[in-house]
């Protein structure tokens, strides 16, 4: 399968599991209504219906498209990994139990991991 060029940037972190800077990707603070997809191969991953203002620095999602997201242990051994259910790419880690919002459940991303279709 072919997928996009990635900019070293963006390898250093879908493909080697970096982290972009909080309060630095372009997506932290968006507001647009649309649909959120995989910068590598252009998966819709996340609706801009579930994304929520965490404080954080990152985007976050209370909820990912059915399928799209696949849960990894970390090799931290303590979070764990959210990968795009497509092409593997690594989109950040998935936290539970926080109570931001009723589902509990924040999609911490990496702006550089994603692409963005406004509705």
């Amino acid at each position: 399968m072919k997928y996009n060029d990635l900019t070293q940037e963006e390898k250093r972190v879908i493909l080697n599991k970096g982290t972009e800077r909080a309060f630095t990707g372009k997506f932290w603070n968006h507001k647009e209504n649309g649909v959120y997809t995989c910068k590598q191969c252009n998966q819709p991953l996340f609706s801009s219906e579930a994304k929520f203002d965490s404080g954080t620095g990152w985007p976050s999602f209370d909820d990912a498209l059915p399928g799209a997201v696949k849960e990894l242990p970390d090799a931290d051994g303590r979070r764990v990994e959210i990968v795009c259910s497509n092409c593997g790419g690594h989109l950040g880690h998935v936290f539970r139990g926080e109570g931001f919002t009723s589902k509990s459940t924040r999609h911490c991303v990496n702006s550089i991991s994603l692409d963005f279709i406004p509705k």
